[in-house]
This record gives structure tokens, C-alpha cells and sequence, in this order.
């Protein structure tokens, strides 16, 4: 197995766990939605299928392009909160993290999304 499937495979799991967390769980992530945003609730749910279809979608080779820019457009999407945690010292589970935590968030979105790419979407170098 090569590194790129070993990494789409964690990034699977990742997506698919923290999806369905968003159904079981959805109070923990209220408190990150901003004001802003209409349906909280269910932004989360939608949110959470996205994330749930996106980690099975990456799995399926007919699929996998498609679901990996879905992800990186869920990454993208998910900002907002990010920063709005960032901003105003949201707490995760109800719990203050430290500030340079909720700051290394919003940069790490970038590597979340690099490392969608790269397991997902970047073509494989023709042989030669």
C-alpha cells in the first residue's frame, strides 16, 4: 500500500468520525456557529453529512474526485467558525482553550486542505 492511500484512508476515518460526531454531539459545535449564520443546527447536521459523505466518498474510486473537492469546499466553508472561535474565545466542550490553540486552527485549515489534495486529487506522475 502507498503513502498516498495509507493518508486517504486516515483522512477517511478523520472525516467519517467527525461527522457522525456532529449527530451525536451536535451541542458541542453551537457555540462555534456564528451569529451571523441562520440554522445552527442545522448547519452542524448538513455539516456533518458532508463531512460523513465526503470521508466514504474519498474511499471509492468513481467517487473521489468529486468528494475531495467537496472536502476542500467543506474546509473552506467551515472558516467562519474557526475564526469566530478564534475571535471570541469560544469554548470546545466547554472547555477555554488556550489562544494560540484557537489560532493555529485557522492556518491549519491550509494543511487540511493540502493534505486533501495531495492524497485525493493530485494526478499521479505519468510513468516514463
Amino acid at each position: 500500500m502507498k503513502l498516498r492511500d495509507i493518508s486517504r484512508i486516515i483522512l477517511a476515518v478523520f472525516f467519517i468520525a467527525a461527522g457522525v460526531n456532529h449527530f451525536i454531539s451536535p451541542g458541542i459545535y453551537l457555540p462555534m456557529m456564528p451569529d451571523y449564520l441562520p440554522w445552527h443546527l442545522g448547519l452542524i447536521y448538513v455539516s456533518g453529512v458532508a463531512e460523513v459523505a465526503g470521508g466514504i466518498g474519498i474511499c471509492i474510486p468513481k467517487w473521489r474526485r468529486a468528494a475531495g473537492w467537496g472536502l476542500i469546499a467543506l474546509l473552506i466553508a467551515i472558516f467562519p467558525a474557526n475564526l469566530h472561535m478564534a475571535l471570541n474565545d469560544i469554548p470546545l466542550n466547554g472547555k477555554h482553550l488556550l489562544p494560540w490553540v484557537l489560532w493555529f486552527r485557522l492556518p491549519f485549515q491550509l494543511v487540511m486542505i493540502a493534505w486533501v489534495y495531495w492524497s485525493v486529487l493530485l494526478k499521479k506522475p505519468e510513468a516514463q
